[in-house]
């Protein structure tokens, strides 16, 4: 009798166990998926940002523009929960060499350079991108919990169990 009682109080307290690691596995994944959503969200900020720069340059420079604009709205994609790093880092490089264009094309139109909104349009594409570098790192530090934690002894044999994987990191600029 007493021997019973100890098995189920040890496959209680094993389940309870079970359950305790697969809901702090699954906060930390949901962490990682809100912060490439709000990475994704960031993203698009700041290309709506760069298209209305692109916008404003139309009066100045229309014929420099408008294939820039084509090519940046057909290499435009969605950053959601899932995406994959590469893709952060493919509409990242998109909007880096809209940016340098568009800078290329406005040294050689001082008239451009003057126009309050280009300038007010271009500090709100380069602000967009400070917070999407803040948010890889916060992603980055995401991820890192998530690794450690599934690193660990017996975890990774629940995590592995209860389909929980291993998360790529994003690079950063330079890396």
């Amino acid at each position: 009798m007493e021997i019973s009682v100890i098995v189920c109080l040890l496959v209680i307290l094993l389940a309870i166990w079970i359950v305790s690691v697969r809901k702090k596995l699954a906060i930390m994944d949901e962490n990682i998926n809100h912060s490439m959503n709000q990475i994704g969200v960031q993203i698009s900020s700041r290309f709506d940002a760069l298209f209305a720069v692109l916008d404003l340059m139309k009066g100045y420079a229309a014929d420099d523009i408008q294939p820039l604009m084509e090519r940046a709205a057909a290499r435009r994609s969605v950053i959601t929960a899932r995406s994959a790093p590469e893709e952060v880092s493919e509409q990242e490089q998109v909007i880096e060499e809209t940016v340098k264009s568009i800078r290329l094309a406005a040294e050689r139109n001082p008239l451009l350079c003057a126009d309050k909104n280009y300038t007010k349009c271009m500090d709100a594409v380069e602000c967009y991108g400070r917070m999407v570098y803040t948010s890889r790192l916060i992603y980055n530090d995401s991820v890192t919990k998530l690794n450690s934690a599934l690193g660990m002894f017996p975890t990774n044999v629940i995590a592995g169990i209860l389909g929980f994987h291993k998360r790529e990191y994003l690079s950063q600029k330079g890396d």
